[in-house]
């Protein structure tokens, strides 16, 4: 059973992520009626702490005929009964999706309100569309989505999703439209609930009608295609696992929901293309990639099930354990946020 937090603020948050996800579970699960196997996605709780401080529920997608990977997850951590931590309660909704269509873009999205123990807090706000075929019409139309629901916000928070998710040793960045807000906050606690609410349905429709578009138009694909997909996933994998600080963060902070937290990773990737970037890895970075290679299994198109996840999960703990100072290596909106450092 978990305990949730205690702060109104907390309650009211957790209320909107549940919300969030139930929109997107609902609408998910539409497409796989309308264009899959009619297969529902599957609830799965996790306990911090046994339930004492929190947990979380997320949804896997389960039809495989449309989705190569996809998890909805919601998570509240808290610490009312610890007064000695800084931090008072985190509160997220985090999803990715990759469909099996290599012409349906994968999309992200991140919503999380952190309360500190003296009532303070800020919000985090992140979507991004993360395309293995080029497609400017779907650009566009995640664009437009982005810069109507955030207005006068919209020109700061693309810069910093560009600089985020940009990839140095690729000189490239993750996606092709990348909206990030670290540290909001107005002033107006339930003025700001609101415009999370109103950000996360905009993205939840926006990619629905993304992918409804491309399910219906592009029926068929080439093997080149479902290649290029899979060397994207591979990109995938690769920034998420050498730069992604909220990644790091959540294995960093405790290993109760490994695999939820890798619910991000494709289910296959190109063990020998990752291999060719190790050349480019500054240190101590490049050791980390290694480890993250020897995690996967041999060959080349491999498989990341749930037993690789933990051993991802490890080495990357391993390697920021024994060079903590290659956090500040990771990816930056230009803010970076204190997340590790309030756990404690």
């Amino acid at each position: 059973m978990r305990t949730m937090a205690k702060a109104t603020e907390a309650k009211e948050a957790y209320a909107l992520v549940e919300e969030l996800q139930r929109y997107f579970v609902t609408n998910l699960d539409n497409v796989s009626h309308e264009l899959g196997v009619r297969k529902p996605c599957e609830a799965i709780e996790w306990l911090r702490d046994e339930g004492r401080h929190g947990g979380g529920v997320r949804y896997e997608t389960r039809d495989e005929s449309v989705f190569n990977r996809g998890s909805v997850n919601i998570s509240q951590v808290h610490y009312d009964d610890m007064p000695e931590k800084r931090l008072g309660s985190a509160t997220a909704i985090s999803t990715i999706i990759h469909p099996q269509n290599p012409h349906a873009p994968s999309m992200h999205m991140h919503i999380s309100w952190t309360q500190m123990r003296d009532g303070s807090g800020y919000w985090r706000l992140m979507a991004d569309l993360n395309p293995s075929l080029k497609n400017d019409v779907f650009k566009r139309d995640f664009d437009i989505a982005l810069e109507r629901v955030t207005d006068t916000l919209y020109e700061e928070g693309a810069a910093q999703g560009d600089r985020y998710f940009y990839i140095p040793v690729l000189a490239r960045t993750r996606g092709v439209s990348h909206f990030y807000l670290e540290g909001y906050h107005s002033g107006d606690f339930h003025a700001d609930l609101a415009f999370a609410r109103k950000f996360g349905k905009a993205v939840i429709d926006a990619y629905i009608g993304i992918t409804l578009q491309a399910l219906q138009y592009y029926r068929t694909f080439t093997a080149e295609e479902k290649a290029e997909q899979l060397d994207y996933h591979t990109l995938y994998f690769f920034q998420v696992l050498t730069l992604d600080r909220g990644t790091t963060s959540g294995l960093m902070v405790h290993d109760q929901n490994d695999i939820g937290i890798m619910g991000s990773i494709p289910s296959h990737v190109n063990r020998p293309l990752l291999y060719s970037w190790l050349e480019k890895m500054p240190k101590p970075q490049d050791r980390l990639l290694l480890s993250l290679i020897d995690a996967l299994p041999e060959g080349s198109r491999v498989a990341v099930d749930e037993r690789v996840k933990k051993r991802l999960a490890n080495a990357l703990r391993e390697h920021y354990h024994q060079f903590p100072e290659a956090l500040g290596m990771q990816a930056s909106g230009e803010i970076i946020p204190p997340t590790v450092q309030n756990h404690r």
